[in-house]
C-alpha cells in the first residue's frame, strides 16, 4: 500500500508532470512530422478546396493529390503548414499528456477505481484542456494548409508564412456590412482574438470522442495485456505500445471523424464568409449537402494513414520518453 501511495503522489509531483510533459511534447512532434503529407492532403480534402475535390473519393486519390502537390511546391509544398504544426503540437502534445497523468491520478487514485468510464473521462478532459490553450495555433495551421494558389492579394507569394496567415484571419471580416453590423462582425470587431477560434465550439465536443476513447483503449489494452500485480507491471516492449496505440488511433478516429469534417469546414469558414461565424447546422447542411452521409467521411482512409502511425507513435514515444526522463 505504501508503494501505491508513494507513486501517486511522484505522478502528481510538479517534477513529474514537467517531464510527462516534455516527453509527451516531443512525441507529439516526432509523430506528427512522421504524417505531415498525408495530413495536409486530408485538410485540402475535408475542407472541399475546389483545387483538390477532383481527387476525393477514390483510393488512388491521396496518391494523386499528393503527386499534384509535389509538382507544384516540391517538398515544401507537401510540408506546407508543418512550422505552425510544430509551434502547436508541442504544447499540445504536452499539455495532453501531462494533463492525462494528473487527471488519471485524480480520478483513479487506487486500481480499486480503476474503470473504462474513468479511462474514459481522464482522456477526454485531458483533451479539452489542451485544444482550449492551443486552438489558435491549430487555426493558423490549417489555413495555412488549405491555400493552394497564389493570393490575389499578396503577388508573388506562393505560400502563407505563419504570421501571415494570422494577418488574414485577424483582419477577416474588418469592414461590417449593414445585414451583419448587428450580429457576429460586431463581436468579431470588439474582441478580434474570437476570430482565432473558429470552429473551437465542435472541435471541443469533437475532442470528447476522440482523446477519450484513444486514452481509454490505451489504457485498457496496456492493463488486459500488462496487469498491475502486487503494485509491479512489466514494461512493454516499444512495439506493443506502437500496436497499442495504433488500434487506440484506429478506433478514435472512427467514433469522432464527422466532427472533424465539420471542424474543418468551420475553420475555413474565414475565407468563404469572413463576416461572421459560421454555425453547427449549416455547416452539418452543407457538408450533407455536398456529399450526403458519405461527406462526413470524406478523407477518412487519409485519416486512417496518417492517425493510426501518428498515435502509435506519439505514444510509444512518449511512453520512451518518460522511461529515458526517469517517470
Amino acid at each position: 500500500m505504501s508503494s501505491t501511495v508513494s507513486h501517486q503522489r511522484d505522478t502528481r509531483s510538479l517534477d513529474y508532470a514537467i517531464r510527462s510533459g516534455i516527453a509527451g511534447g516531443l512525441a507529439g512532434c516526432i509523430a506528427k512530422t512522421a504524417v505531415a503529407p498525408l495530413d495536409r492532403v486530408k485538410i485540402l480534402f475535408q475542407a472541399s478546396n475546389p483545387d483538390f475535390q477532383k481527387y476525393a473519393g477514390t483510393w488512388t486519390g491521396a496518391y494523386r493529390a499528393g503527386l499534384a502537390i509535389y509538382r507544384d511546391g516540391g517538398a515544401r509544398g507537401l510540408l506546407q503548414g508543418h512550422s505552425a504544426t510544430l509551434l502547436r503540437i508541442f504544447p499540445y502534445a504536452a499539455i495532453k499528456f501531462m494533463v492525462y497523468d494528473q487527471w488519471r491520478a485524480l480520478l483513479i487514485p487506487i486500481r480499486d477505481k480503476e474503470t473504462n468510464l474513468r479511462r474514459f473521462t481522464a482522456g477526454a478532459l485531458a483533451g479539452m484542456t489542451s485544444v482550449t490553450f492551443t486552438y489558435p495555433l491549430e487555426l493558423v495551421r490549417v489555413r495555412m494548409a488549405f491555400h493552394s494558389r497564389p493570393s490575389t492579394h499578396s503577388a508573388g507569394q506562393t505560400r502563407p508564412s505563419f504570421l501571415s496567415a494570422m494577418r488574414v484571419i485577424y483582419n477577416e471580416g474588418s469592414t461590417p456590412s449593414p445585414a451583419t453590423l448587428a450580429t457576429t462582425t460586431q463581436v468579431f470587431e470588439r474582441f478580434p482574438v474570437f476570430k482565432f477560434y473558429r470552429g473551437f465550439t465542435v472541435t471541443m465536443v469533437g475532442m470528447i470522442p476522440y482523446a477519450g476513447t484513444a486514452f481509454l483503449t490505451w489504457d485498457f489494452l496496456r492493463a488486459h495485456f500488462f496487469p498491475v500485480i502486487d503494485d509491479h507491471s512489466k514494461r512493454p516492449h516499444p512495439l506493443a505500445n506502437l500496436a497499442i496505440g495504433a488500434v487506440s488511433g484506429a478506433i478514435s478516429q472512427t467514433v469522432s471523424y464527422p466532427f472533424e469534417v465539420v471542424r474543418r469546414r468551420m475553420q475555413v469558414g474565414g475565407l468563404t464568409r469572413p463576416d461572421r461565424w459560421l454555425r453547427w447546422g449549416e455547416t452539418v447542411r452543407a457538408v450533407y449537402a455536398s456529399g450526403g452521409w458519405r461527406g462526413f467521411y470524406v478523407g477518412l482512409g487519409i485519416g486512417y494513414l496518417k492517425i493510426i502511425p501518428m498515435t502509435a507513435i506519439s505514444f510509444a514515444v512518449w511512453q520512451g520518453g518518460k522511461g529515458l526522463l526517469g517517470v
